[in-house]
């Protein structure tokens, strides 16, 4: 339906004329008749008073599908730092009340999963924010640390907190449900691996390795991060360097080479084979992660400099192959690069 026409019959359903309509917004009767007619369109800011007035929803006004909702649903904490609280309950509302669908109902549980982060993620800079300010008003005392590790994942000493059972146990249970689906099982190695349970690691690598949709690469990756696991640096690392030998053009072999020397701060070779990973990477747009891990790894080694035209390198990306020209990721970039530069000048 047209948006003249909602509105008409959203006015009729009020049990309001066209006077008493301009009246609430602020406007002309015949600000109303021309919307009504198709002569003309509510400016956009009128949106939200229009739906107010109305007691819908902006997506209403437009007789948005179920779809077409949940695609400007997931746009929006794609693009938004921080959702308005009424949006948020907007979101949360329709998202629940779709649980149910046979079409829709996955996404939907998908995107609730997606607008708590998104929420949660936005209070966690904050809440990060804080303790740091605190911190430093007060180095010495125990306080806001734990919010620290909590918001940004900062390092535990106490094993009890610091392992991931929990998560071994969630992907373990996904598995056994879902023994021929093979993303579970490299969720539940990574946890594993995190813990140095590499015994157990290997059972789960092995099931991988038989899969129809295996990666053959990948297992032998999964093989390296086994044997390092487990101290065995001269066995995983010739692992990894007979995979780069075997496959020196391949995207995925050079980022994982890539992570697995950056895990081991061989700084050097590790931005290399980013490098190279991010030149050998077929698919436009490309992701944004090997430029990523080239700035943080500038970053430790002191060179702001290079971390900082890294910086320039990803908002080229995100504005010349991504589209981008306001979002919540540029904007970091645009930040990261401001915060390297700063510590360029000090060093």
């Amino acid at each position: 339906m047209e948006l003249g026409k909602k509105i008409r019959l959203l006015r009729f359903r009020a049990g309001l004329t066209q006077e008493q309509l301009a009246e609430k917004l602020g406007l002309g009767a015949q600000s109303v008749s021309k919307w009504e007619t198709g002569a003309a369109m509510p400016d956009i800011a009128m949106l939200p008073l229009l739906a107010e007035v109305f007691g819908v929803s902006i997506d209403e006004l437009f007789d948005l599908t179920g779809e077409q909702r949940l695609n400007r649903i997931e746009n929006s904490l794609d693009i938004s730092q921080e959702l308005p609280q009424d949006l948020f309950r907007e979101y949360e509302d329709f998202l629940k009340a779709l649980i149910p669908d046979a079409a829709n109902g996955q996404r939907a549980k998908s995107l609730l999963a997606y607008l708590y982060w998104h929420r949660m993620n936005s209070f966690a800079e904050k809440a990060a924010r804080y303790a740091k300010d605190a911190i430093r008003s007060a180095p010495g005392v125990k306080d806001c640390q734990w919010v620290l590790n909590r918001a940004e994942g900062h390092a535990v000493w106490d094993w009890n907190l610091a392992n991931h059972t929990k998560a071994i146990e969630f992907w373990r249970g996904v598995t056994e449900e879902n023994p021929l689906v093979r993303l579970p099982y490299l969720y539940l190695i990574d946890n594993l691996l995190a813990d140095h349970r590499a015994d157990e690691a290997e059972k789960y690598l092995e099931r991988v390795s038989r899969l129809p949709d295996a990666r053959p690469v990948m297992v032998r990756v999964y093989r390296a991060h086994i044997a390092l696991s487990r101290y065995d640096e001269k066995t995983a690392d010739g692992i990894i360097e007979e995979l780069v030998a075997q496959y020196p053009q391949d995207h995925v072999c050079l980022f994982e080479a890539a992570q697995y020397y950056a895990k081991k701060c061989d700084y050097e070779r590790a931005i290399g084979l980013y490098e190279q990973s991010f030149e050998n990477e077929t698919r436009r747009p490309r992701f944004m992660d090997e430029l990523m891990a080239v700035a943080d790894i500038y970053e430790i080694m002191g060179e702001y400099q290079k971390a900082a035209e890294t910086c320039d390198r990803l908002i080229d990306l995100l504005e010349n192959e991504w589209g981008f020209t306001e979002d919540t990721s540029l904007e970091k970039a645009r930040r990261e690069k401001a915060r390297l530069l700063a510590k360029a000048q000090k060093a």
